[in-house]
This record gives C-alpha cells, structure tokens and sequence, in this order.
C-alpha cells in the first residue's frame, strides 16, 4: 500500500494514543507464564502484539481477545507445553526474544522463526547466554540469526550476555526467576535502558525477587519463583506519539495528545525533552499534552536509550533551523532495517542535506521535495516519512504503508483526524 501525503500547513485538534507495545507484550507473555487468570486493559492491538499472544497460545496460554479493550489471559502456572509448529513470530522482534526465554523453560525442543525482515536480525548474544544457564541454543543457517532452535530447560546458574538489544537481558530477567536455581547475569554494553527498567517494574509488581548493581551490569534473580495473576491498565505508547508530536512541532499547529502518563518507566517520554530543547512549544496539562508549532532550532541529542526516536526525529532536523546530530545510536542498525542508513537514503531523495555517521546521523536545514520514498517494510521509517511529506513541497508517496500496522494502525486515520492531507492506495 502507498501513502500520498501533500504539504499540510496546520493540525489542530485532539487524539487519544493507543496502548504501548512494550507494556502490552510484556503483559501477554507475563500473564502466560502467572498461574490463574489476568486481565490487561487498553492493549494495543497491532500486528506486533499479536505475535506474542499467538506464540504464547501455542506454548498453552489461553488468552481471550475478543474485548479489543480488556484481554484475558489464562496462564501456563511456568510450564510451558510443546507447541505443534513453529512459533512464527512474524516481524515482532520482541516477541520473538522474549520468547525465547519463555521456551528455554520446557523440557522440549522447538523452532522460532519470522518474516524475512526478522531473519536479519541478530539474536546470539542470547543464544550463548542461555546456553550457559543449560539450554541448548542455535542458529539453524549459523549466522546468529532466526531461525532458531531451542531446547530446554535452563537451570539457573550464572551467565553473561552482550546487551546490544535491551530484549536480550529483559528475555532472561523474565524467565530466570521461574528456574529451579538462582541465576546471576553478569551484562555487558548497556543500551536502552528505560527498556530494561520496564521489565523491572513488571518484576517488582508480581513479587518477584531480584538483586542488581547501579549500572545494570550486575543481577541476582533467586529461583523457584512464581508468577502471579494480574490486572494492568496499559499506559499510551510514547514511540508512537512521537511521531504525532513531531508532526505538531514541524506544522503551524495545536494539538492535545491524550493518554500519555509522564510517570510511566516508557524512555520516549524523553522526546518531550528533546523537542524542548529544539525549542518546540509544549505543555503537560491534566487533560494531555499539548504541542503549538513554531521554529526549531538544530541541537545534539544522544539517543542511545531512545533509538526508535530515530526516524522521526531526522524529520525534526530536515525543519529545524541549523544543524541537528543524532548520535550515540548505532544500535538503531538492528531494527527492523538499517534505520540510520535508510533514513539518510531516503530523505536524500528529497533534497535532505543529510549525513550518515557509524552511530546515527547529522542533518542540516533543507528545503524537502515531495517524491516517491521507499518504507522498506519499516513501520517507523513509514510513519517518518509521512511527516517529511507534511512540509516537502508537492506530493510525496510512501511505499509499504501498510507495515504501520505492526505497532500503529491508527496512525493514518489519527493524523487526518488533525487534519493531515494523506490519502491510501492500495496497490
């Protein structure tokens, strides 16, 4: 599907953002693991968010979705059965990571794997750290990446893990505490930590027990521990409004932004901070926040905690009067795509004055021309391309619209909403 989007001056109005990814699968796959039943309000519904919750069926999980707004979750009580087929995980990288820890819990063997884009992506620092801990673990093509084979079961003892992916050390703190010893992980190049906070923060509200050092370098998760039933309320997801925010920031605009919980463990919350410190004009209020357009101003933000803030961002910057550098972010390379080098390539097509760096990108004020721009199946680098063609002179058109609906399928209908000129054609 395309997306034709022409220069849109103004947004005004008043949107509610769905519920986070993040929080949503870590309720599927923590409720799957609790014994008794669960219950988690305001999921999002996306394609990402239904991997988990077909994986975990398939592991034993009884999990009803039927109340788009209230999904109940019968658990496995930390057994989970052999599934009859491979777990396809689609394009949810983090349901696949997170998975895997859950399977390394049978006594079984079994095959995750996904679409193409998530066979490129690297999963072995977590292979070799659950490896350690007693199960057998491996790449089938032996390139560090899906599809893999697990078999379990991981016994607990101490291991270590390369935490490129914020999902490798959360996958372990997750599953560990149900093992019968004590586990110590011992981690290594820390990124994205607010990730590895919000598994922390699930942790602490089921009971669970754990030690760790300052720096996140260092945890004691005791075994034989148990996952009790629950019920959630999940806050709005701040990667997708973002983008909603960015485009409020680039457009002579007034939008309200509601559902979004500035309290919450979510790291891109931080976008509000970072728009702040371009000079954007926002305001937390009771009711949401609220962003005016108005200049930006080029700065230097270290996104390593917020690497899906990428995208979006080097839209900011194309605006922004000066020089904007996104940096400290080479692990946005492991996403769904290349995100650093397809942002450079495709916002070059439009006249960006842009540069790609090894850990993320500088970008100069450019005057952006409306043309034909590839998404690469990338729901962020979609949805950031949208917001190039809000202020590119002319039409754009962005390929492979339809990968939105991986974390935000409500993203076209919320912006129009607004008052963005983006219109659908299938193709």
């Amino acid at each position: 599907m395309n997306l034709i989007i022409e220069k849109t001056k103004t947004l005004s109005g008043e949107v509610t953002i769905p519920g986070s990814k993040s929080h949503t699968i870590r309720g599927v796959i923590i409720g799957s693991l609790a014994h008794g039943v669960s219950e988690i309000r305001n999921p999002l519904v996306s394609a990402d968010t239904m991997a988990s919750v077909c994986g975990c069926r398939e592991l034993g999980a009884k999990i009803n979705t039927s109340d788009s707004k209230n999904w109940i979750i019968e658990g496995f009580n930390g057994t989970p059965h052999k599934p009859k087929k491979i777990l396809n995980l689609a394009n949810s990288g983090t349901s696949l990571n997170l998975i895997t820890g859950v399977v390394s819990l049978g006594d079984f063997e079994t095959i995750l794997d996904g679409d193409d884009s998530l066979r490129t992506r690297p999963v072995q620092p977590l292979l070799d750290a659950l490896n350690k801990l007693g199960a057998k673990a491996e790449s089938i093509k032996n390139n560090g990446k899906p599809p893999i084979k697990i078999k379990g079961k991981i016994r607990g003892g101490e291991t270590s893990v390369d935490v490129i992916s914020s999902q490798f050390l959360s996958s372990l703190l997750i599953s560990t505490p149900l093992v019968e010893e004590d586990t110590v992980i011992n981690a290594f190049n820390i990124r994205e930590v607010p990730y590895i906070e919000m598994t922390l923060k699930w942790l602490e509200e089921n009971g669970i027990k754990y030690e760790k050092s300052n720096n996140f370098t260092w945890f004691k998760i005791k075994g034989n521990q148990k996952y009790k039933s629950f019920e959630k309320q999940i806050p709005s997801d701040w990667s997708s409004a973002t983008f909603l925010l960015i485009a409020g920031a680039i457009t002579k605009s007034n939008i309200l932004l509601k559902g979004l919980d500035i309290n919450d463990v979510q790291g891109d919350k931080v976008i509000i901070e970072y728009l702040k410190k371009m000079g954007a004009d926002i305001k937390i209020e009771k009711e949401g926040i609220i962003i005016k357009g108005g200049k930006l101003y080029g700065v230097e933000l270290d996104l390593n905690n917020t690497p899906d803030a990428l995208p979006a961002l080097s839209i900011a910057g194309c605006f922004a009067e000066g020089t904007t550098k996104l940096y400290n972010v080479a692990h946005a390379r492991i996403k769904e795509t290349d995100r650093i080098k397809v942002m450079a390539e495709e916002l070059s097509k439009m006249g960006a004055k842009i540069e790609e760096m090894e850990d993320g990108l500088i970008i100069h004020n450019s005057k952006i021309k409306g043309t034909k721009v590839n998404g690469h199946y990338d729901h962020r680098v979609v949805m950031a391309l949208v917001l190039a063609g809000l202020i590119a002179d002319g039409e754009t058109i962005v390929t492979t619209g339809e990968s939105i609906n991986i974390t935000f399928p409500d993203f076209v209908d919320l912006m129009k909403k607004l008052g963005a000129k983006i219109k659908t054609k299938g193709i």
